[in-house]
């Protein structure tokens, strides 16, 4: 039985203020994880992963502003107004925002299949920047772009560019969808070059077992995206791949690719909402039972490109997950993570072949 279920509702009504509708939304996410394998040593680490204030204020005319701030990582978030036109379906945004750059990117961190993004939406996707936006949702298409610089919290991201992102869903229903996306950036490398590193799919790890180097003479980097994903009743398969080139000024050019491809089946029979070409994942409403989530996911990252002389490795990582949403407001999730990495460290060192597990869960609070 296939059941349709309204968005979980967290936002906190304060109200109207000079014709604005006032809300104020927050979102609090504990992680715990066990390393085992090659990183048993390490024992275990716990921490806050994020603690976000959210304040939002719509206008019935079709404007809106939000300001966000993570006081963990001590970073603004989304600050940027937006209007509204063309019967709601285009907008301009101005402010720091999400770039149009992938599917998971994309997504909301309240909402995610699993507690860590694929590697390679961690380092090709291009997360949130100052800049401007325009954005165009016909419901089975969709087509966005926008110019960007810095990150407004100081010495983070840097470097001026351009995204552009377009979507068409060829089948589009209830609990049925079949999407189809596109995305390219193009951002200008800071005075200190461009750095590609990576984790293994575990946030909280102070390690980066991926790692190019600062590729001092960039001068720029090129990404390509290609996503799809599969909506049939209580199951999604989604998948996404990357193709990057670092452009140089003294050397040949480095390339580096990834990608994931992943499964979520929802055991109540719940399906997803389709919007604005992201999937919205659906609340726990009243069921007493919550809504439950089981997921795996395979994704691949590969920094190597032996003509450019850069050694940055390569990763396989399996994730096995799940996730219960109960009520309005809480997420508990469990994930294992196994992944398999290789680099070559140089003639002294050798080939770093590491291959570290680890058991992770999540308490969320959202309002």
């Amino acid at each position: 039985m296939l059941l349709a279920a309204s968005p979980q509702a967290h936002a906190i009504d304060l109200g109207e203020v000079g014709d604005f509708e006032l809300s104020f939304e927050g979102l609090f996410q504990v992680d715990g994880y066990r390393y085992r394998d090659d990183w048993s040593h390490l024992g275990d680490d716990t921490d806050v992963r994020r603690a976000e204030l959210v304040l939002k204020g719509a206008h019935a005319s079709g404007f809106d502003w939000v300001v966000g701030y993570d006081s963990k990582s001590e970073k603004w978030l989304d600050v940027n107004a937006r209007i509204q036109f063309d019967g709601r379906s285009q907008h301009v945004r101005v402010g720091q925002f999400k770039q149009p750059t992938g599917l998971e990117e994309l997504s909301s961190s309240t909402t995610n299949d699993f507690i860590a993004k694929a590697a390679a939406t961690n380092t090709f996707a291009v997360s949130r920047r100052l800049g401007v936006g325009w954005g165009i949702d016909q419901g089975d298409w969709s087509v966005s772009a926008s110019w960007f610089d810095r990150e407004l919290t100081r010495n983070e991201a840097e470097g001026d560019g351009f995204a552009a992102r377009g979507t068409w869903a060829p089948l589009r229903g209830e609990g049925r969808v079949l999407h189809l996306g596109v995305s390219a950036s193009r951002r200008d490398a800071p005075d200190d070059g461009i750095r590609l590193r990576a984790r293994p799919n575990m946030d909280l790890a102070e390690i980066r077992l991926l790692d190019t180097g600062a590729i001092a003479d960039a001068r720029r980097a090129t990404t390509v995206g290609a996503e799809a994903m599969w909506i049939q009743g209580p199951v999604k398969v989604q998948a996404e791949w990357f193709e990057s080139t670092v452009e140089r000024r003294d050397s040949r050019d480095f390339d580096g690719s990834g990608g994931y491809a992943s499964v979520v089946w929802q055991p109540g029979g719940q399906t997803w909402d389709y919007r604005e070409g992201v999937p919205r994942t659906p609340g726990a409403g009243g069921e007493p039972a919550g809504l439950w989530q089981l997921g795996v996911r395979y994704d691949r990252l590969d920094l190597d490109d032996p003509g450019a002389g850069i050694a940055g490795g390569t990763m396989d990582v399996w994730t096995a997950g799940v996730n219960w949403y109960h009520g309005e407001h809480l997420k508990l999730a469990l994930n294992y993570v196994e992944a398999d990495t290789r680099r070559d460290a140089g003639a002294t060192t050798g080939w770093l072949d590491v291959d570290p597990s680890s058991i992770q869960a999540r308490v969320q609070l959202a309002w």
